[in-house]
């Protein structure tokens, strides 16, 4: 773990004023180091050599390339007539930006340089075998410079490899965070949508069923099935209304999330279908606004599976809360082995167990030993001082 304590030397990335500060600093002191080894008095050529091997330093950083050719001829000149004893090291001062800068392209001479060097390295051993003190300097600088080039010239590709990695490790994130976005989002969408059509198109089919059975001998109750299929026909298209407006988010004065008080609602509609509904909600203060529409779905699909599964049934609703969650509690005395519509399975059983293990809860479904269908889903209670149990985005 990184100690608290420690700070590092630079809180924030440098400005680009200040890093031209910095590399005016190292440029005027080198000038001045090299000032003292040309001795004094020193020649006007000598300070105009050192002047432009230096001073345009300080815009290395904008200028690299046309920066780096200016000092490398300056050392160069230098180096002929012996001004300056190390005239390569401003060179790789300066070459350092221009291979950190520089694209990188297919015929760039890597092994041509790590071979330079190892030819470097030879000749300076050749040389250091030889008696002539001049010949040892020259040879000693020599290598010197070229090791320096070559150093300034792998470090720089190499921050700007690592840089380039980074960069497409953040990308390759962002793009991996984005899909996982848009899964998320399809799923809610899913979510959403099944939960407001499948109830309502459930007691729509079981209705137009009763209505097409008893058209020819009981009428009236025909007409009274229709009534019911227009009247919960109109509610599916305010309920799909209000949940597009949920999804894009941006619908002025929509409905309020449903909660604990539309469960009654809830009852009579099943009610309408054939599920006689015993509603009990034990539920005292108030609860998060997610956790109360995550109760109210999980209730509406139960009741939605009764309809479709069971009906006629009589059907008891348990929602009771205690200080640590909530508890809700759906069975019926409806044939315990579901028989299934033809078609393709439903997801109602998939979607309540996902909202129940979104918010960290328990959920099971099955028969019960003694007749008739059991669910129930347990959501704990989110501490009043962390939001983080508001788990669900609407």
């Amino acid at each position: 773990m990184d100690d608290p304590d420690v700070r590092p030397l630079f809180p924030r990335p440098l400005r680009r004023g200040e890093l031209v500060a910095l590399d005016s600093l190292a440029g005027l002191g080198y000038a001045f180091v090299l000032s003292l080894q040309a001795g004094v008095p020193a020649t006007w050529t000598a300070h105009a050599l050192i002047a432009a091997m230096t001073l345009p330093v300080a815009v290395r950083r904008r200028w690299p390339l046309p920066v780096f050719g200016v000092v490398l001829a300056a050392s160069l000149a230098a180096a002929v007539p012996g001004v300056v004893r190390e005239p390569l090291a401003a060179a790789a001062y300066a070459l350092y930006p221009v291979a950190l800068t520089t694209p990188r392209r297919r015929w760039e001479p890597t092994t041509a340089i790590g071979v330079l060097s190892l030819g470097a390295l030879l000749f300076a051993a050749v040389g250091g075998v030889s008696a002539d003190p001049a010949s040892r300097r020259a040879v000693t600088s020599l290598v010197l410079g070229a090791l320096a080039l070559g150093g300034a010239w792998t470090i720089g590709r190499a921050v700007r490899e690592r840089r380039a990695y980074a960069a497409r490790g953040a990308e390759l994130g962002a793009e991996r965070a984005a899909e996982r976005a848009v899964a998320e989002e399809r799923l809610r969408i899913a979510r959403e949508l099944h939960d407001v059509v499948s109830h309502t198109l459930s007691l729509i089919g079981v209705k137009a069923g009763v209505a097409a059975h008893v058209a020819d001998q009981r009428p009236e109750e025909a007409r009274e099935a229709l009534r019911v299929i227009e009247d919960t026909s109109r509610r599916a298209l305010a309920e799909m209304r209000q949940a597009l407006g949920v999804l894009r988010d941006d619908s002025p004065g929509r409905s309020p999330v449903p909660g604990l008080a539309a469960l009654p609602e809830l009852a009579e509609r099943a009610a309408a279908a054939g599920v006689e509904v015993d509603l009990d909600v034990r539920v005292t203060g108030a609860l998060p606004e997610t956790l109360e529409l995550a109760v109210h779905r999980i209730a509406r699909e139960a009741l939605t599976n009764v309809v479709r599964h069971a009906a006629p049934a009589r059907c008891r609703v348990l929602v009771e809360r205690d200080a640590a969650e909530v508890r809700i509690e759906v069975t019926d005395d409806g044939p315990g082995r579901r028989t299934l519509p033809p078609g393709p399975p439903g997801h109602g059983l998939i979607g309540m167990r996902e909202r129940a293990l979104l918010f960290g809860g328990e959920f099971t479904a099955g028969p019960r030993p003694e007749g008739g269908f059991r669910v129930l889903a347990r959501l704990p209670v989110p501490d009043p001082g962390n939001s983080a149990g508001d788990g669900e985005d609407r």
